[in-house]
């Protein structure tokens, strides 16, 4: 026996040495705590969890080892699935409406995975959510939906409609968090029975309170940044006098880090606690910790007090850069295995000690030359993280906090995706995992691009690979196609952007290491990154050298090839290095025999034999860990997400796959988004989390022996390289013709077909010098819209009203010339948009959808409002429409999805509507989703019959259906995380989500799409409401006279609008007061807003702000800061005034609106 123990002690060294010695980590693995069993003698399924080393090593040195039978060992009654404690028949689930920055697909995901764990107990959900983009908002997961804003008093009317027995609260963000909370408060889940499922409304009060945690921590000796919680902005300066300079400013009730940042001074501390107060009520000054270490950890707890960790994480970026902003790496790569134990043991005393039953997510700062650490914060929800993690480790952590919830305990209950072990296990990788952020600050301008404690990313991508090297170059690409991986760019202050990181901070790294010749030593100094991480970027500029230094792809050996493959180099990056094309590199690493390895996510680090499809690629390995006999349908996904792509184009790649399946199919998907269900275990029969490039693409597809790829419903992406995967790579393309996708792309083949076919569309020109340009425009009349090719900053696309405004655009802020080509198309002026989607089949339309948009042409599609079915445009423009989808489809021989964008202007000589197409896309379009569900009929799937040829139903025309509903899908903004930006609506989309409602008619639907945005309040009656903007037309009178019967105090911030006002109102008994007004005076024009209780600002200017001073701007931007609601595009301030005019004062018992979806369209098609 003590042989046997020393063997079972010396593996272990070597083994441990072994994991010190090589990235990636794997977790030691840890033997879970188990909660100990009440009586003195063990259970028999505790004793089936306590692992014996000595036995294990007894068997090894006896008998050949047999693989463990995942069957066998569930059959054997270890897992005990009969188990569930909590009796509850109806269960409330609580979305966390439009996607936002801060707030994104992650909570999609979680919500989706809670569903699915209702739907396998039986238990009948109820989904509150108004985000009509996503995949759960269907009854293929939820049994009733209601899409209504996610508040207080609209939970409190399905609450009392539908009798719930339980409410999940965990599963849709901040948002849900924070109205649990508050209903809890206001006592309603008391009134009508409704047992908060998983973690109690106390214990996410105690995480959430700041002092509250300060004081839960204290109890069990837990340190966290020294803190001072306080409510007004003089006890926020004594706080930073007590705990000293520099501190860091956090909110409460705030996600994502909204309202929080770092303040060197008193001035400093000053505006940015003003600013933070106006978002939640209390704010935590703490002394910063900046330059620290920081993690986190994702813990599981039951209610028999079961405690495991999931994942830990690290963050590339230093203490100062919130988590979802930082690059982030998993499992831990720098950490002593002393470091990683000491967190894990204070995450597990912690979770316990709060009383979490679910999951967890707890944030450290760690001392990065010693042994010192500080608990950030605890999230006592599923967050961002969670999403990650579930991805990185295969461990599905919101449903199993959901089966917890519903009294599961971890022992009991089976892994959904390993299928051989309980969840009560802690996984181990043989991988490592790098999340990069995704930023879209280029599009908006005035924007301060510096990143810190409050989150300004829309999205994240995440990158396995079996070196750091490998999977951070990964990640790289999949940020932007555009990168190669790591590089350089232009600085003018390299040294200032290293210290003081911004969203390119990790191109100032590769700029100062690959180009400028700084030393580990040196980035480190200014930047504070770990010096293991600056190690390893050093060893890809060393490998990138040595390939320039060949110069030529002939000199470049098989050695050399696969070190660089290793290092996560594309075949792309190496052909710059060497000079040559990049299928001249492919060939030759074919020819090597160079081809990348596929392996599962395994969990278990190859200690149990894990059955998953979660698959990635790597060239650090020997074998592949499955067989390629499916021949299956590839799907590619959209990842990652920004602004103009986002969770719409996940639905739409969910219901192809799903379609594919229901039709048969083997299906391969794509994507590398971990936000997304698309990404879930469960969704494709084989999921690899993948860059979707055409190399990567393309060696899936080889090795699948694939039997088509489908490209029209991931977005632009997979548009993109569409055509290359057809002529060059020869894979099969479903649907249409990537050569008349290109078409359509191609501005001079689109318009040419569109004249070819009768079809209308703006007069335009592709000119190559600022003299053509002003010819052209003076000959179709200002406005123009103007798309240079090569911007050097603002806005790639403007409208211009002006001469002198075309040649500052022009010659000023970009370079038009032979190379840099500009397109220039006749502006309509006070024309309305519309949206058409449809699907065809071999030229011939299947089926449509006609929506229009409520604000006028010029604002971004993505941006503006929809109705469907339409209340404005007469039958005979609906056929119209029609007739225009038949010819495109004719034209462009589409089968699948297409979308087009059609303008609707009045004749100048009289007669019919002129309807001019603008644009087309043969692709699925953002408003799919929205189309389906209003309709009650899936798009996508009849598009994904069409392009198998395979049970294509008949021809249907949706718009000759008469329906006694309407819907408007309206858009969410995010202008409170992006310091600065314009909150203005043009012709670039600046939008990260979106909502929709359903009502019996538009004033309806819109009075409830409008309260669905983020953190919307209403004016109410008696408030102050301030105006602003342009004087020249009648909006402004007229939505004072729908207003004034209300009784609001109504305000100007100069003479003329009062004047304008009080002339233009019917009649003429509108009284303005004009207040004043301090432009440059951020905290004097908040009391001024406080003054006159200013709960609305409605600023309608004509164009975008030229200065930060532009009195039109400082209204704008300072409503979003203070919180107050702001309408800024004529058509919808006019419309919610109308709403405001009808739907107030409220009456009582429950408002028409609240309908179940399924009532609105008749049954549960979709």
């Amino acid at each position: 026996m003590a042989l046997t123990g020393r063997i079972a002690r010396q593996l272990k060294h070597e083994l441990l040495q072994h994991s010190k010695q090589r990235a990636p980590q794997a977790y030691r693995r840890t033997f879970v705590q188990t909660a100990r069993p009440t009586s003195d003698k063990p259970s028999s399924a505790h004793r089936q969890q306590v692992r014996s080393f000595a036995k294990t090593t007894m068997v090894l040195a006896a008998a050949p080892q047999v693989a463990p039978n995942a069957q066998a060992y569930l059959a054997s009654g270890a897992v005990g699935t009969s188990q569930k404690k909590v009796d509850v028949k109806k269960v409330l689930v609580i979305g966390s409406g439009g996607l936002a920055i801060g707030q994104a697909g992650e909570f999609d995901y979680s919500g989706s995975q809670a569903l699915k764990a209702l739907k396998e107990e039986g238990v009948t959900s109820i989904l509150i959510n108004p985000n009509i983009a996503t995949i759960q908002t269907a009854h293929v997961l939820a049994d009733e939906v209601y899409y209504l804003p996610v508040t207080p008093e609209y939970v409190t009317y399905v609450i009392e409609k539908e009798r719930p027995d339980g409410i999940f609260l965990s599963f849709g963000g901040q948002t849900a968090l924070n109205l649990g909370v508050k209903m809890d408060e206001m006592g309603i889940f008391e009134r009508y029975g409704v047992q908060v499922l998983g973690t109690s409304t106390k214990t996410l009060k105690t995480s959430e309170d700041r002092e509250l945690f300060a004081n839960a921590l204290n109890e069990i000796n837990i340190p966290i940044a020294e803190s001072i919680a306080v409510g007004t902005i003089d006890d926020a300066l004594q706080a930073a006098e007590t705990v000293g300079y520099p501190v860091i400013i956090r909110a409460a009730y705030a996600l994502g880090g909204l309202g929080s940042g770092f303040a060197d001074n008193a001035d400093e501390l000053r505006d940015l606690s003003a600013r933070s107060l106006t978002l939640s009520p209390q704010i935590l000054v703490e002394k910063s910790l900046k330059g620290w270490k920081e993690a986190e950890y994702e813990v599981v707890r039951d209610a028999a007090d079961n405690c495991i960790t999931v994942c830990n994480m690290e963050n590339f970026d230093p203490l100062g850069v919130h988590t979802g902003d930082s690059i982030v790496v998993s499992p831990s790569q720098t950490f002593s295995d002393e470091e990683y134990h000491m967190l894990r043991t204070a995450s597990i005393k912690i979770v316990r000690h709060l009383g979490v039953v679910g999951e967890c997510n707890v944030q450290y700062a760690l001392q990065p030359d010693g042994l010192d650490y500080r608990v950030i914060e605890v999230n006592a929800r599923l967050s961002r993280s969670s999403a990650l993690a579930s991805k990185a480790t295969g461990y599905p952590l919101a449903y199993t906090a959901a089966k917890i919830g519903l009294g599961y305990d971890l022992p009991n209950l089976p892994n959904a995706v390993t299928r051989t072990t309980t969840a009560n296990f802690e996984p181990s990788l043989d991988y490592i995992v790098t999340k990069i952020p995704r930023w879209d600050l280029a599009k908006f301008q005035n924007v301060d691009r510096s990143i810190g404690s409050s989150m300004k990313s829309v999205g994240e991508v995440m990158a396995i690979g079996r070196t750091f090297e490998e999977s951070f170059q990964k990640a790289i690409r999949q940020v932007d196609p555009k990168y190669d991986g790591v590089q350089g760019d232009h600085f003018e202050d390299l040294d200032e952007v290293l210290k003081n990181p911004t969203d390119r901070r990790w191109l100032a790294v590769g700029q100062a290491m690959m180009h400028e010749g700084y030393s580990v030593d040196r980035v480190h100094e200014l930047s504070k990154i770990d010096r293991w991480f600056l190690y390893k970027i050093q060893n890809i500029v060393d490998c990138t050298h040595e390939l320039e230094a060949i110069g030529s792809l002939f000199g470049v050996k098989k050695e050399l090839m696969l070190k660089a493959k290793k290092m996560g180099f594309s075949d792309k990056q190496i052909a710059k290095a060497v000079n040559c094309k990049e299928d001249e590199v492919r060939a030759r690493r074919k020819n090597f025999g160079i081809r990348p390895w596929v392996k599962k996510i395994d969990t278990l680090a190859a200690e149990f034999p894990a059955d998953t499809n979660y698959l990635y690629t790597t060239y650090n390995a020997s074998t592949h860990d499955v067989t390629f006999n499916d021949h299956g349908i590839i799907v590619l996904g959209s990842g990652v997400y920004r602004i103009g792509s986002s969770v719409e184009f996940d639905w739409c790649a969910v219901n192809a796959t799903l379609s594919l399946k229901d039709l048969g199919k083997k299906t391969v998907m794509i994507n590398y988004n971990p936000e997304t269900y698309s990404t879930d275990f469960d969704v494709p029969d084989r999921l690899y989390f993948e860059e979707l490039s055409y190399e990567r693409v393309m060696d899936i597809y080889e090795l699948e022996t694939a039997s088509g790829v489908v490209v029209s419903v991931g977005g632009q992406l997979p548009q993109n390289i569409a055509l290359r995967l057809q002529e060059t790579g020869k894979a099969k393309v479903l649907g249409t013709d990537p050569k008349d996708i290109d078409k359509a792309e191609d501005r001079q083949q689109f318009s040419q077909i569109l004249d070819s076919i009768g079809v209308d569309q703006p007069a335009w020109k592709e000119l190559t010098s600022y003299e053509e340009a002003r010819k052209f425009a003076d000959d179709v009349s200002y406005p123009v819209l103007v798309r240079p090719s090569y911007v050097l900053s603002g806005a790639a696309m403007t409208v211009i009203r002006t001469p002198d405004e075309l040649e500052e655009k022009l010659l000023a802020a970009s370079n038009v010339s032979p190379d840099h080509p500009v397109v220039i198309t006749k502006f309509i002026e006070g024309a309305q948009e519309i949206d058409v989607d449809a699907v065809a089949h071999h030229g011939n339309l299947l089926i449509h959808a006609v929506s229009e948009h409520i604000e006028q042409a010029g604002v971004h599609s993505g941006d503006a409002s929809l109705v469907l079915p339409p209340s404005s445009l007469p039958k005979e423009t609906l056929d119209r429409c029609k007739d225009i989808a038949k010819k495109v489809a004719k034209a462009w021989n589409i089968t699948g999805p297409f979308n087009m964008q059609i303008i609707c202007a009045e004749n100048p000589e009289g007669g019919e509507s002129l309807l001019k197409v603008i644009e087309c896309n043969l692709r699925a379009s953002r408003s799919f989703p929205f189309s389906s569900k209003v309709l009650g009929t899936n798009f996508i799937d009849v598009a994904t019959r069409a392009l198998l040829d395979k049970d294509v139903p008949e021809p249907v025309d949706l718009m000759e259906q008469k329906r006694d509903y309407v819907a408007v899908k309206v858009p969410q903004f995010s202008w409170t995380r992006l310091a600065g930006a314009d909150p203005y609506l043009g012709v670039e989309m600046s939008s990260t989500g979106e909502m929709a409602c359903f009502g019996k008619d538009l004033i309806e639907a819109y009075w409830t799409a409008m309260q669905s945005t983020m953190n919307f309040r209403m004016p109410n009656p008696g408030e102050g409401l301030l105006f602003g903007g342009d004087t020249a037309t009648s909006d402004l009178g007229t939505i004072v006279d729908y207003l004034k019967p209300l009784g609001y105090k109504l305000y100007a911030a100069n003479q003329e609008v009062k004047q304008h006002l009080e002339s233009a109102s019917k009649d003429g008994s509108v009284s303005v007061e004009v207040i004043e007004f301090p432009k440059q005076d951020k905290r004097k024009l908040r009391e001024v807003f406080q003054k006159y209780d200013i709960r609305g600002v409605f600023n309608l200017a004509k164009r975008r702000a030229s200065s930060m001073v532009d009195e039109d701007y400082v209204m704008r931007r300072n409503a979003v800061d203070f919180g107050v609601p702001l309408f800024m595009e004529p058509k919808t301030a006019v419309l919610f005034a109308q709403c405001m005019s009808e739907k107030l004062p409220k009456g009582d018992g429950i408002p028409s609106e609240v309908r179940r979806w399924s009532e609105f369209i008749g049954g549960k098609p979709l």
